[in-house]
């Protein structure tokens, strides 16, 4: 995506956090940074949505849980009047604050990333890193206006979690599986490729998406929100089956290790990004071969990227998203790059996509995949 500035520009920062004491930590950690410079803190989101265009900020760091207008409410009307990079910083202690966090996501903002807490002085190190990557990243994206804001009426999420089917691990759980990868800008996209599903799809889904851990239980309780499938934490030999999304825990990598079947891995100590999506795409190529579809999403570094070519070298169907409508084009342009891809698509046309692939996979014999 387009830079909003030159590069060389001070990043003008607007802090809205309602806790005085959140808000100067985050101020003290952005302000560590020459290139950084907040220009206003709001108490609140329906101050925020007033300094907006009076200080034109470059990116704004919002809370969730705050009086008169929370973080989703301010994050609506701010992406429907004026169009600024949000980052969600939220509290990983509250599902509901952390479901709220990822249905900002839907509205416009680009991130989310967990608050510093004052009592814990030890996670600042982390944390302040994190912060300022994202903050110096995320100021870059030039975002678009999204109507929902305007809406006077509250829009209901569009696909509520329905009735849960019985499951069985079905030759569909054998003939093929869908794979996919995401990271910065992730939770938007996913809620996009996953929206258009049916709740018969015929194959298992499973996911590993780069998320802050303490996030998982609220994403979780999000995506079932936006999608009509069964969403789950994958477990321990889970088995997978046909119409039902398999998330990775946040703190371990997730491998494929016989069809249907999953395994939880220890990261090892070297590994910056987990759950890894590279070790994913590459167990399911191995197990699934050229019954894996694999979909790489938005997001920073090339983790994916060599897991993807994995799938297509074995046969499989790879999808990555396109530049102009990744948050971060880092990932699928690696796997591009790599000729990874063998179709590269916007965001909005994917889930269609494995909507056909879906039928397709789903009427192929096991013999076939041998």
């Amino acid at each position: 995506m387009e830079k909003q500035s030159p590069g060389n520009e001070v990043i003008k920062v607007l802090i809205v956090e309602d806790s005085l004491v959140c808000a100067e930590i985050i101020k003290h950690i952005l302000e560590t940074d020459p290139s950084i410079k907040v220009v206003g803190q709001a108490r609140d989101g329906l101050e925020a949505t007033e300094l907006v265009p009076l200080l034109k900020p470059d990116i704004i760091t919002m809370d969730i849980h705050m009086p008169r207008m929370n973080g989703l409410e301010a994050t609506e009307h701010i992406m429907a009047y004026n169009p600024t990079p949000i980052l969600i910083v939220s509290s990983s202690i509250r599902d509901r604050d952390t479901e709220l966090a990822f249905q900002a996501t839907q509205a416009g903002a680009l991130d989310v990333i967990e608050k510093p807490d004052p009592a814990i002085w030890e996670s600042f190190a982390e944390i302040g890193n994190e912060l300022l990557h994202k903050v110096k990243l995320l100021s870059r994206v030039k975002v678009i206006t999204h109507i929902r804001g305007k809406q006077k009426k509250r829009m209901s999420v569009p696909h509520q979690a329905t009735e849960i089917r019985p499951h069985s691990v079905a030759r569909h759980a054998e003939a093929g599986v869908v794979v996919i990868g995401s990271s910065t800008g992730g939770p938007q996209a996913l809620a996009r490729v996953l929206a258009p599903l049916p709740k018969d799809f015929p194959l298992p889904i499973v996911v590993a998406q780069h998320i802050s851990e303490g996030f998982l239980s609220g994403f979780l309780n999000w995506l079932r929100t936006v999608s009509r499938l069964e969403v789950v934490e994958a477990r321990e030999m889970d088995e997978l089956v046909e119409g039902k999304i398999f998330v990775s825990p946040t703190n371990r990598n997730l491998a494929i290790v016989e069809p249907g079947v999953v395994e939880l891995v220890q990261p090892k100590p070297n590994e910056y990004y987990n759950p890894s999506i590279d070790l994913l795409f590459s167990s399911a190529a191995n197990v699934y071969r050229s019954g894996t579809i694999g979909v790489l999403l938005t997001g920073m570094g090339s983790d994916g990227a060599r897991g993807l070519k994995k799938i297509f070298d074995l046969g499989g169907h790879t999808i990555a998203q396109s530049e102009e409508t990744c948050v971060v084009f880092g990932m699928p342009k690696a796997a591009i790059d790599l000729g990874a891809a063998r179709e590269i698509l916007p965001i909005d046309e994917i889930g269609e996509r494995l909507r056909e692939l879906g039928k397709q996979y789903g009427k192929r014999e096991v013999s076939q995949l041998s």
